[in-house]
């Protein structure tokens, strides 16, 4: 675990140099440990990249102040987003990385599709589990060349599947190639989401090849 940078963070280097690297982002009240595993599980021997978020909420870290669940402090999020870009900025640097693909469940999510609209040079592209969207209005945006999947909980109590629909619409509009895929399921991971991860992930890397 490291600290010196903006956030605290773990670094994975893994073994696979052509596999490209993840930025694992949590859900609320979770920890830089959280998606070791999950990344661990869907891009064997790639570098991984785990931060912890900076705010807490009744103790628990999250990557963004938020009003009420599923009303988010839009200011607080164009500023955390731009503070975690550029940590990331700083990580590879420090670690001599490839721009991430980003990893990230819930509010891990959201952050990471903020980062794309604000801020899209930093990232490769992302894997949003559970995500919402992060800013009523959208940003000017290029992602042109930039993937991205959206895996959505038909059962989720918190994100109605109409939200998942604009995030993946709002990308799109910016130029990222966006999947959308709703599971039977609420808003917890299943394992369908590390299937369905892990076959886009291989996509990625056969698109990345050609």
């Amino acid at each position: 675990m490291s600290n010196d940078l903006s956030h605290i963070h773990r670094f994975a280097p893994g073994n696979r140099r052509e596999a490209a690297p993840l930025l694992l982002l949590h859900g609320t009240g979770g920890d830089e440990n959280d998606l070791l595993p999950l990344g661990q599980a869907i891009a064997p021997g790639a570098a991984l990249l785990s931060v912890r978020g900076n705010v807490l909420e009744h103790g628990m870290p999250r990557f963004f102040r938020r009003l009420a669940e599923g009303v988010f402090d839009e200011e607080d999020v164009i500023r955390r987003a731009n503070e975690l870009a550029d940590f990331v900025i700083a990580a590879r640097q420090r670690y001599d990385l490839e721009a991430p693909i980003a990893l990230g469940y819930s509010n891990g999510a959201n952050i990471a599709a903020a980062m794309m609209l604000l801020r899209p040079d930093v990232l490769a592209g992302g894997i949003l589990l559970r995500a919402m969207v992060p800013l009523r209005v959208a940003p000017q945006a290029d992602l042109e060349g930039k993937r991205v999947l959206i895996v959505s909980g038909q059962s989720d109590p918190i994100i109605p599947p109409s939200n998942s629909a604009a995030l993946a619409a709002m990308l799109q509009k910016a130029g990222a190639e966006v999947e959308h895929r709703t599971l039977p399921v609420g808003h917890q991971l299943a394992q369908a989401d590390l299937t369905l991860a892990t076959q886009w992930l291989e996509g990625q890397s056969s698109v990345a090849a050609q």
